[in-house]
């Protein structure tokens, strides 16, 4: 016969996809009327506005929030490079004085520097999870993926030609830098593991915590490299 049977795997895999609870999404917008989101529309009644309106208060609103979100940050920030720039003197054997920071570089580079950074993506993927019960949304991964391909290639590029024409600048630690870069490469391959093989389109319990804990392993390991 030329006609075969579909293998047994790919029968399972689908009944189990099948059989996982789909979240329903709506595609309808907010400005349209029986749309709503977090925090638009505020009134009752907003939908019967006149678009022209609504859009300069939106986006006198947006422009609001930006500055907002850009003056936190830059205290948050100013707050870290603060922490993480504090020396104390410590005695040596032979009684001599040696200054030295209370955190390392490199940890607090992995740590409290990206934290500071990605505040605002961070926040807003916790608020559309939080949102939409915990089921995919479209602005939580968006704001990562955006904030990490505009560090990856702008933020990289701008670093190469704020170099002055005739010198140069070379990677103080290279080990660390070898392992930030491994485990990078090493994150993308266990998201499309957990997403893609191991559980289909979920995020389970102990899968975000293995991920908390390579989070945990890296920093560990630049460390001792350090």
């Amino acid at each position: 016969s030329s006609v075969r049977a579909p293998a047994q795997f790919s029968v399972a895999k689908l009944q189990r996809v099948h059989a996982r609870p789909r979240p329903v999404r709506a595609f309808m917008k907010i400005c349209e009327v029986g749309g709503e989101g977090l925090v638009l529309p505020a009134t009752t009644g907003e939908h019967d506005w006149p678009q022209a309106l609504r859009a300069v208060l939106y986006g006198a609103g947006l422009l609001y929030s930006f500055m907002g979100v850009a003056m936190v940050s830059d205290i948050f920030m100013g707050s870290i490079e603060e922490v993480t720039s504090r020396k104390v003197s410590k005695v040596l054997p032979g009684g001599r004085r040696k200054t030295v920071r209370v955190w390392n570089e490199t940890v607090a580079t992995l740590t409290l520097m990206a934290l500071g950074s990605s505040a605002p993506e961070i926040v807003l993927s916790v608020i559309d999870v939080v949102k939409k019960e915990f089921h995919f949304g479209d602005l939580g991964p968006s704001t990562i993926v955006g904030s990490a391909a505009f560090n990856l290639l702008v933020i990289i590029a701008a670093c190469i030609l704020a170099i002055p024409t005739g010198e140069v600048r070379i990677i103080k630690n290279l080990p660390a830098f070898y392992i930030t870069a491994l485990f990078s490469i090493g994150a993308y391959l266990w998201m499309a593991f957990i997403l893609l093989y191991s559980s289909e389109g979920i995020v389970e319990i102990w899968e975000a915590l293995v991920t908390l804990f390579l989070l945990v392993l890296l920093v560990y390991s630049s460390y001792k490299v350090d």
